[in-house]
């Protein structure tokens, strides 16, 4: 539920009350005695998808938006005439919808003074950089809570919905300052780090399994940014919290954007590029997400003569970053399908395996398999099997059988070691 309170024009108190009763809303009438253009002040309670078609027909008998219009929330109102006009709007509209005003106001507030949404964004991305080189899950986590990513992110797609220029632009300057933001200060601070040697000597930093994972994205990235944008979308037209969904945004932007600048220090252009596909994944079907939401919720510009310049930028928008999406998804693809043939590479050397060691009357303990030291696309470069003999068995040599078995599967010279171990049976 919404309190609405309007300032009424000189000479239209008469046509303003008469849009109200037509509607059948109970209101309060006030003498504004400020002297200004307005003469009165009207202040009247809506159910929340109310909001936005009454502040429509009230533009159109002369309350511009210029008019000093408050929306205020209200927890309880006591009347039988708001409680039909309740049930009469809850079945034509989306009651979890808020009005296209509250919209904007809330995007707009979600984005932070420029000072702040720098240094948030630095601290982020420097501790995000620190718990990735820690290893630490939870110092990742604890970065994305304070990166202040989510408010760009929706206010450039509420600024394409509404038609409003302005908005659009400064989400979409403050996103491309967070992006570089982050990249810059995580390169900075992972240099600093490994030229003071505050970690382990590294010469390839994918052996962390925190940044590992984000070296080689595939379509479940996409999943995941994607269900972000969704979420964020729909949490800000809820008029709830975004609070934890801008926490899910990060997830998709600050660790992506850290591990580039990591790539960066350590001198290995391939971990940038993986991390950095995955950033720019991420932070296009974010906003490709949210513009469609938005836009299938039916937020529309105040004027109609605005409406087909709106509709024209939203589609245009919408062609580019699926356009954007469909050709970054090629590398998405590339290494999905990668990590399904090395799972299934390594699932025929198990099987091979297991016949030829059964087949010499031996037992099969463990396999496991190498891959080539490259942050994408790796392939099989060594397999040790590990071979169980009993006490008072003799000791079959297999590595041939198997070293062949490693080659023929993979497709390449593969290293084979077998490691014989004594067991006892029962």
């Amino acid at each position: 539920m919404r309190l609405v309170q309007v300032t009424i024009p000189a000479g239209k108190r008469e046509t303003v009350l008469a849009v109200l009763d037509d509607e059948g809303i109970d209101y309060v009438v006030s003498d504004e005695t400020s002297g200004r253009e307005f003469t009165a002040l009207v202040s009247f309670p809506l159910p929340t998808p109310a909001v936005e078609p009454v502040l429509a027909n009230l533009r159109e008998v002369g309350i511009e938006e210029d008019a000093y219009t408050v929306i205020l929330e209200a927890n309880t109102v006591v009347s039988e005439q708001f409680e039909e006009l309740e049930e009469r709007y809850a079945e034509d509209h989306d009651e979890s919808r808020i009005a296209r005003e509250e919209l904007t106001s809330a995007a707009r507030e979600l984005s932070a003074t420029l000072s702040n949404y720098v240094t948030m964004t630095v601290i982020s991305s420097v501790i995000a950089t620190a718990g990735l080189l820690l290893n630490s899950p939870a110092v990742v986590v604890g970065s994305m809570v304070i990166a202040p990513l989510v408010g760009p992110a929706l206010s450039t797609s509420v600024g394409t919905v509404v038609d409003d220029s302005e908005l659009f632009r400064r989400g979409l300057k403050l996103q491309i300052l967070g992006v570089v933001l982050s990249i810059a200060a995580a390169a900075v601070f992972a240099g600093l780090i490994r030229s003071l040697h505050l970690v382990p000597p590294l010469t390839d930093v994918t052996t962390i399994q925190q940044v590992r994972e984000r070296v080689a994205p595939d379509f479940l990235s996409l999943v995941v940014a994607l269900g972000a944008g969704v979420a964020g979308a729909l949490s800000l037209s809820s008029g709830v919290s975004t609070a934890l969904v801008g926490v899910m945004i990060s997830v998709a932007l600050i660790p992506p954007a850290a591990t580039v600048g990591i790539g960066l220090a350590w001198g290995q252009p391939l971990v940038s590029l993986g991390s950095g596909v995955l950033t720019l994944v991420n932070i296009i079907s974010i906003n490709f997400a949210a513009l469609i939401v938005l836009w299938y919720q039916g937020y529309r510009p105040t004027r109609w003569f605005r409406l087909d310049e709106a509709r024209s930028a939203t589609l245009q928008r919408i062609g580019v970053l699926a356009l954007s999406i469909l050709v970054l998804s090629a590398f998405l693809g590339g290494v999905t399908v990668d990590t399904y043939e090395r799972a299934a590479t390594e699932e025929r050397i198990q099987e091979g395996a297991e016949e030829i060691v059964t087949g010499a009357g031996l037992t099969l303990v463990e396999v496991e398999t190498e891959h080539t030291n490259t942050p994408l696309f790796q392939e099989p470069d060594r397999v040790i099997v590990t071979v169980g003999v009993s006490t008072d068995q003799d000791q079959p040599d297999v590595v041939d059988d198997l070293d062949q078995m490693a080659d023929d599967v993979s497709g390449r010279n593969v290293a084979t070691e077998v490691r014989y171990v004594t067991i006892s049976r029962a």
